[in-house]
């Protein structure tokens, strides 16, 4: 029996204890478990809909893609390879869900409907924000595997796809919320919102 052993018998508790802990917490902040259109699916395609961010993915589960690249590139940073990719693994997935729980509190809510293109952001359901964890879980996956040129490259085809769809993306999202524009704010409602 390997060292390795141990620290592998805890990772899966360790996932699915923080998981669980995300979906509680959202759901005593009145989170839905799913839509509350009353028509569950898994995926939505409308940002200007009533369904985004309500089912299990949406457009914006790419950004959270881009969030599991940074998040990945962070931790390194901090802890280099002192960590195993299992200790940065679960790191990560802890940050993220962290994320989920702060990004539906009354306070981000309504810093995204007054200064971004999510005038009707009202939070996620419990089931998207899981899924945007996941999302995460696969940019963390992805940029642990593949050389560092290819993960730049999908960021950036990411997000120019975003902006070109939805007008938006995890890079105009943050700007918009640290420092909104004006501009940018009619460009992206200019795309089919209110």
């Amino acid at each position: 029996m390997g060292s390795r052993s141990p620290w592998r018998s805890w990772i899966v508790p360790a996932c699915l204890g923080t998981l669980g802990s995300a979906a509680l917490a959202l759901r005593v902040m009145g989170r839905p478990w799913w839509c509350r259109g009353g028509e569950p699916r898994l995926w939505s395609g409308d940002v200007w809909s009533m369904h985004n961010s309500q089912h299990l993915l949406d457009p914006y589960a790419f950004t959270h893609v881009t969030h599991g690249v940074v998040l990945y590139a962070l931790v390194a940073l901090l802890v280099g390879r002192r960590w195993s990719l299992g200790a940065r693994c679960v790191a990560v997935l802890l940050l993220e869900s962290a994320w989920e729980v702060f990004e539906n509190t009354d306070l981000v809510i309504e810093r995204y409907r007054a200064v971004t293109m999510s005038l009707d952001y009202y939070g996620d359901s419990v089931a998207n924000s899981l899924g945007d964890v996941a999302a995460c879980m696969l940019g963390f996956v992805a940029t642990a595997w593949l050389p560092v040129r290819v993960v730049v490259a999908g960021v950036v085809v990411l997000e120019g796809v975003l902006a070109l769809w939805i007008r938006d993306g995890l890079l105009l999202n943050v700007l918009m919320l640290v420092h909104p524009f004006d501009a940018i704010r009619a460009w992206q409602v200019g795309g089919g919102g209110p």
